[in-house]
């Protein structure tokens, strides 16, 4: 029997099979993939396959892993070499960002966007707190707009407290499975009790002394939305998006704008730092790139060198 997993705590999962029904499920013995290595080896999103050791709630065994449509993931919380897969077999991912209470800064959310390019899965950046945005906060946003629009992003501006722009978010969301990710305190658990029925996350605001949103969910679960056909996966607040395996060479290849000049460069192995000849500086000088991605490229190809992120 196939079940799909819904949540993940480290040794034992929450899974659901295809008659509706939800089993407590561990590993049978240590599950390889091949290729990946990583501190989980089964994801919230992956099908599993099933044995039964007797008929309690917590006798369901996971014997294997169905080959994986894709999967997103991020430097291991607990060892920065190695790396956590965040949630497999994704159609989008869906950052939630703020501009203020907490600010979700832009490397933050280019980081998440390179995750997405690097596993070819679409990314939707939608800033919430809209409620609380004054004019500096309002500009902002039409440049982050602009910016990421420019480039192929969707980007949109809600409110969770006064249910403005909902609606949208949840036609995007219709017969999918979504990725939703974000930082402590930016409405993640409030944007999903109020589109899920019935749904009543623990939410907390934000840290008065420090600024930065307050942990509320601990493990990556996976929510049906029966209303849209879908499935929205929650993960924890995340303070930094730590990128794994990607090369310094290969960092431009995951930022659209400059993918479609690099074979313009002079030399093959241009980091478009330095060299010269380069088309990526060229076109930032020249208004064609943005000047803010490019700085942000900057400062992630030298993080990535030091495996710090």
């Amino acid at each position: 029997m196939y079940a799909l997993v819904y949540k993940s705590t480290g040794s034992w999962y929450t899974v659901k099979t295809e008659d509706g029904k939800r089993w407590n499920a561990r590993t049978k013995g240590i599950l390889k993939i091949d290729g990946i290595t990583s501190t989980n080896p089964i994801a919230v999103g992956d099908r599993v396959k099933l044995e039964f050791e007797d008929t309690g709630e917590e006798g369901a065994m996971i014997t294997d892993i169905v080959k994986r449509n894709n999967y997103i993931n991020r430097q291991s919380p607990a060892n920065k070499y190695q790396h956590h897969i965040i949630a497999a077999n994704l159609d989008q991912s869906m950052l939630m960002a703020t501009l203020k209470d907490p600010k979700t800064s832009q490397g933050f959310i280019d980081r998440f966007l390179i995750a997405g390019e690097a596993y070819h899965i679409p990314s939707i950046i939608v800033f919430n707190k809209s409620d609380l945005y004054r004019k500096k906060e309002l500009d902002l946003f039409e440049e982050r707009r602009e910016m990421y629009e420019r480039i192929g992003y969707k980007v949109l501006n809600i409110s969770v407290q006064n249910k403005t722009g909902m609606e949208e978010v949840e036609a995007l969301l219709c017969d999918k499975t979504t990725l939703f990710s974000g930082h402590s305190g930016v409405g993640k658990s409030s944007f999903i009790n109020a589109i899920v029925p019935g749904m009543s996350l623990k939410t907390q605001g934000v840290s008065g002394w420090s600024g930065k949103g307050i942990h509320t969910t601990t493990f990556a679960e996976m929510f049906d939305l029966p209303s849209l056909n879908a499935r929205i996966i929650d993960t924890p607040g995340i303070r930094e998006f730590g990128l794994v395996d990607i090369p310094k060479q290969e960092l431009s290849h995951y930022f659209p704008e400059m993918r479609s000049r690099l074979n313009d460069c002079q030399f093959n192995n241009c980091l478009h730092v330095n060299e010269p000849g380069c088309a990526i500086k060229q076109a930032v000088e020249v208004g064609e790139i943005s000047m803010d991605r490019y700085v942000s490229y900057c400062m992630i190809l030298e993080s990535v060198g030091r495996k710090e992120y």
